[in-house]
């Protein structure tokens, strides 16, 4: 049975301050849940309604369904909840593609940004300050489980790009044409915030512009969702490698 103070804790890990301050956050749904079990997040409790997981005893307590609504943030609750603990931050290897966010704050984004990484092999995800933190519980629901295999890192992007000598490729609308840009095995990419783009600061870094054409006869439509310029630019990174090889 859920105590208050359990409950209390729970809720209080829907703020960034307090994920912050304890160094936790919350998984829920048996898929999210398996992914970071069989990874190097060290599980601290495990609320659930089926006992199906493989975990310590002492870190598992059977709830009801009741008490799972109670404290899921889901509207349709699976199963279980998971508070893991937040792992002290490691610095991107600086090798192979790595994307850089500049302050992407939709959750959602940030979610299947991260899954992307996943599906196409980048191994560090640089972010902002000022992106949408990757323990918000929509950011950790959206990538389905890939969080606990990519290695995010907030850090001064500005610093980071200053003191890094691999290339640098920006997204904008007049940039080179991605199809026909000669692209690297290596390099940053850097997706800006959904509204404004990236920022002078950070544009000023870039050394390659690049676009993705638009190919309809309607040119009314601004731009590409940035998750979904981020698909089709790793897409094109990746296709590249495979070609060459």
């Amino acid at each position: 049975m859920l105590s208050k103070n359990q409950i209390k804790l729970i809720k209080s890990l829907g703020l960034k301050k307090n994920r912050q301050q304890l160094g936790l956050f919350i998984v829920e749904g048996i898929k999210g849940i398996n992914e970071f079990l069989n990874s190097d997040f060290k599980l601290d409790k495990l609320f659930t309604t089926n006992l199906i997981f493989e975990a310590s005893v002492d870190q598992i307590i059977e709830i009801s369904e009741a008490e799972l609504k109670k404290i899921s943030a889901l509207k349709s609750p699976n199963t279980a909840l998971a508070i893991f603990k937040i792992p002290a931050p490691a610095l991107p290897k600086n090798e192979g593609l790595i994307v850089a966010l500049d302050a992407i704050s939709d959750p959602g984004n940030l979610g299947t940004i991260i899954r992307l990484c996943d599906w196409y092999g980048v191994k560090d995800l640089v972010c902002s300050s000022n992106t949408v933190d990757c323990y918000n519980s929509k950011v950790v629901q959206a990538t389905m489980g890939s969080l606990a295999r990519i290695n995010v890192t907030y850090l001064d992007l500005e610093s980071y790009l200053e003191s890094n000598k691999m290339d640098v490729f920006g997204t904008f609308m007049d940039g080179e044409n991605i199809y026909k840009a000669q692209l690297p095995k290596e390099g940053i990419i850097i997706l800006g915030n959904e509204a404004n783009g990236i920022s002078d600061s950070i544009k000023s870094k870039v050394s390659r512009q690049i676009t993705i054409p638009q190919f309809g006869d309607n040119k009314t439509t601004e731009s590409l969702n940035v998750a979904n310029a981020t698909a089709i630019i790793l897409s094109e990174f990746s296709r590249r490698t495979i070609t060459e090889k």
